[in-house]
């Protein structure tokens, strides 16, 4: 049920922005993004946030503990962006490859990076959900201690950094302001090394889970 909620979420956000594309880009969607009014972005941002919350409701209520409601946010969320892009293929035929550039966030400030990226990020989403359920099912004691907080927050920084960092020296240079969200803004280089990095970090986590819930 929970997998069927997230699906559906896909779906929504899809169909959001179908709309928002059917309105503003015509001919098909592309940088620069197209200026929008205040009432529209205000709109988009707090819709975002709304997302965030459902999925994150939607966790605690479906998680038997605290681990289990961590990673249920976390697996919501991963169907949640795996289908959107499944509908919007369907739906747009778009993106035209993995590679393709996306603006995937506007909270705080505007995340920018090829369709893979996220779509990676999610698939380690899931495998941690599967990792945690499977030790609780086999009656191991699973808890988040320090350490995979630290790790999880420091890969999070460095995946946050390889899709925000191009924007921010862009910002630096042209000295644009910062609440335009970078409508001028044409992306043209994603540093994979950054992002790499990120999943190594979370890899490491993982494995200490995983020996740490064995032992335990």
């Amino acid at each position: 049920m929970l997998t069927a909620f997230a699906v559906a979420m896909g779906f929504l956000e899809t169909a959001v922005v179908v709309y928002l594309r059917a309105l503003y880009y015509p001919k098909g969607f592309n940088f620069p993004m197209v200026v929008t009014s205040n009432l529209i972005l205000k709109t988009e941002l707090l819709r975002e946030l709304a997302t965030l919350i459902m999925l994150l409701t939607i966790g605690w209520l479906t998680g038997k503990n605290a681990a289990q409601r961590f990673v249920f946010f976390l697996y919501s969320f991963a169907i949640w962006d795996l289908f959107y892009y499944v509908f919007l293929k369907i739906l747009l035929n778009w993106p035209a490859s993995v590679f393709t550039w996306d603006i995937l966030f506007l909270l705080p400030l505007p995340w920018y990076g090829p369709v893979l990226a996220p779509c990676l990020i999610s698939t380690s989403m899931i495998a941690l959900m599967f990792l945690v359920v499977y030790l609780q099912e086999k009656g191991f004691d699973v808890k988040f201690i320090r350490t995979d907080w630290l790790l999880m927050i420091l890969a999070s920084l460095i995946f946050i950094g390889s899709f925000t960092f191009e924007f921010l020296n862009w910002y630096l240079i042209c000295n644009h302001p910062i609440h335009s969200m970078g409508f001028e803004f044409v992306p043209q280089h994603y540093n994979w090394w950054v992002f790499c990095l990120g999943e190594i970090v979370l890899l490491i986590d993982f494995w200490l889970l995983f020996k740490r819930g064995k032992k335990g």
